[in-house]
This record gives C-alpha cells, sequence and structure tokens, in this order.
C-alpha cells in the first residue's frame, strides 16, 4: 500500500506529499521513481489542457458566464484532473520515463528490473548467511518466558515532561531537534530551520508565549489564533513593524497541548495556506525556505528571514544540532 503522505501529492494543492515524495527519493529511489514520473506526466497533461482551453477561449468571449472566479475554479479543476488522469492509465509517458531513468539507478535494468548478476549477488547473500541453529524454536521459547514475566513487572516510568521555557540554547535545541526530526520525517521541511525559527520567535525558549496566571501555550512558531482556528488561545502584548515602524499591539495566539502538536501545526498551516506554496516548494533548501518566509509575509519583521538563517547557520546550532544527534544514537 501506499504511504499516507505520499498520496497527498496526488492533490495539486498538497505540497506535503511532494516534500514527502523528495525525502523518500532521498533514501529509496526505485519507490520514488514511478511517483516522480506521474507527477511529471501530470505536468505535461496540464499543460495540455491549457493550450486546449485557450484555443477555445476565443468562442468565450462576450460570455457572461465568464468570470476571473470561474476561470480561477477551471484551472484548479483542469489542474487536478490532470493529474488524476497521470496517476490511472495514463498516456504512457510516466512508463516511458520509469524505463529511460531506471538505468541510472545501479541494478536496475531498463525495464525497472534487477539485473541478473544482481540477483546472483542477492543470491550469493543470502547463501552466506548462517543457518539457523536447530535449538532455536527452544531458545525462543525461553525469551518468550522471561519477556512475559518481564511484562507482569512494572516498568519503570520515563519522563516525557519537557519545561515551560528553558535555561539555555543547548537545553533548547536537545529537548525540541528529536521532535522537529520526527514532524520533519512527514513533512520534508529541515528540522533544523524549524528549530532556528523557534529559536527566533522565543528567543531560545527563554521568552514562551503565556496566557493567565504563567500557563504555558507551548506556541513555538508565534502563530495567532484568527478566525480560522478552533482551539485553545492566549492573548497578549506583542510587537509588530507597521510599514517598518514597531507597534506595541495585542493579539491572540494559538495554544497547544505540548510541543510536538505547535511543530505539527506549523506544517498544517504553511500547507493549508496558499500564500506559503513557494515557500513548500523550497522546503529542501532550508537558505530560499527562509527568504521566502520572508517574502510571503510570515511576520512583519523586515529582517525576519536573515535571522533565521543567521541563527541556523551560526557554528554553535551546528555544534548543538550534531551533539543532540549523537546523543540518540
Amino acid at each position: 500500500m501506499q504511504d499516507s503522505s505520499l498520496q497527498k501529492a496526488q492533490v495539486y494543492t498538497d505540497f506535503g506529499g511532494l516534500n514527502a515524495l523528495k525525502a523518500q527519493a532521498r533514501t529509496d529511489k526505485e519507490a520514488a521513481l514511478e511517483e516522480v514520473a506521474k507527477q511529471f506526466e501530470g505536468l505535461f497533461l496540464s499543460e495540455m489542457v491549457k493550450a486546449m482551453r485557450k484555443a477555445g477561449d476565443v468562442f468565450a468571449e462576450g460570455n457572461y458566464l465568464n468570470s476571473q472566479q470561474s476561470e480561477f475554479y477551471r484551472e484548479m479543476f483542469d489542474s487536478q484532473l490532470s493529474l488524476t488522469l497521470s496517476q490511472k492509465q495514463g498516456t504512457g509517458i510516466s512508463d516511458a520515463l520509469v524505463r529511460q531513468l531506471s538505468r541510472q539507478i545501479p541494478g536496475m535494468d531498463e525495464k525497472g528490473e534487477p539485473m541478473a548478476a544482481h540477483k546472483t549477488a542477492l543470491a550469493d547473500y543470502d547463501r552466506s548467511l548462517p543457518a539457523l541453529s536447530p535449538r532455536l524454536p527452544e531458545q525462543m521459547n525461553k525469551v518468550n518466558q522471561v519477556a512475559d514475566t518481564a511484562g507482569r513487572e512494572p516498568a519503570p516510568e520515563i519522563s516525557t515532561v519537557m519545561p515551560d521555557r528553558f535555561e539555555s540554547p543547548e537545553q533548547f535545541v536537545r529537548e525540541l531537534l528529536p521532535v522537529a526530526e520526527k514532524v520533519a520525517a512527514q513533512s520534508g521541511i529541515n528540522p533544523r530551520l524549524m528549530i532556528a525559527q523557534a529559536a527566533l520567535e522565543t528567543g531560545w525558549g527563554r521568552h514562551m508565549i503565556e496566557g493567565e496566571g504563567g500557563s504555558p501555550s507551548f506556541n513555538l512558531f508565534g502563530i495567532k489564533a484568527d478566525t480560522r482556528w478552533q482551539g485553545e488561545s492566549v492573548n497578549i502584548a506583542t510587537t509588530e513593524f507597521r510599514e517598518g515602524v514597531p507597534m506595541n499591539e495585542r493579539a491572540a495566539f494559538r495554544a497547544y497541548p505540548d510541543y510536538e502538536s505547535s511543530f505539527r501545526d506549523y506544517v498544517s498551516f504553511l500547507e493549508s495556506n496558499p500564500r506559503y506554496r513557494d515557500v513548500l516548494a523550497a522546503a529542501d533548501d532550508p537558505e530560499l525556505f527562509a527568504n521566502r518566509l520572508q517574502e510571503a509575509g510570515y511576520a512583519t519583521d523586515p529582517n525576519y528571514g536573515a535571522k533565521i538563517r543567521r541563527i541556523m547557520n551560526n557554528d554553535s546550532m551546528a555544534t548543538l544540532s550534531m551533539g543532540t544527534r549523537g546523543a540518540e544514537e
């Protein structure tokens, strides 16, 4: 069954699936090749449909039913139609691309199947594996008995509670980078970029958004609670730049039950808003991603993108990130 995150790529407005496809292409080229070929065929079909529509526009002149809104929804329909057709039987373009590009994948022939020599190597590897011990059933029974006994004993409690605020950049990265990496595996957004942006928004976790009585909001990305937000919120004083001039205002911000929810809502916020389409298209290029966040108006600070890049490229940030990964391994 196809991965659910890759199924999103079959909806032309959902860049989450394309980012997941990019992530898969880095580790499993064979599995990603067919989906990439279908995406290309969808783009080709979309251009064909546009050309057909343009040729017929001459007959629509003067039609009172023809408007900018109708053209907008027609383009949406055509884009999704092209992508759906490519995912079904298609025109054969994706099959030809798979056959052509499979030659560039080691161990694959022009039909996209393992080469004979590659099959032989796999068979030789299988034969080189040690034979299973004849005492395996007996050994497995002992393992099961130990596991069953351990299952009846109370397991030691492991604390997963994170602080409401952080005392240092080291603690901020150590605690939150694993969460960012977990969410990034499905979105394709660089986890270090998310940590850098969260560090900018919260001052490395020292200035977290709080509600009445100091109740934590776990809001790492400064996302406001507009009319689309159905969850909890907190109202605080904030600084906004109006025509380059900082102004003190009050605004409602989203509140979450934990930090992972904040990371996931950040990704969902970008994916559901058309203004960030170009931002998500640069998910595999963190510095360009930061620039486009600024251009799309994520924040009113005119130096927002540059500040994210400065944090992300800081030597201390790189050291902290590597240190966290080493501890995990």
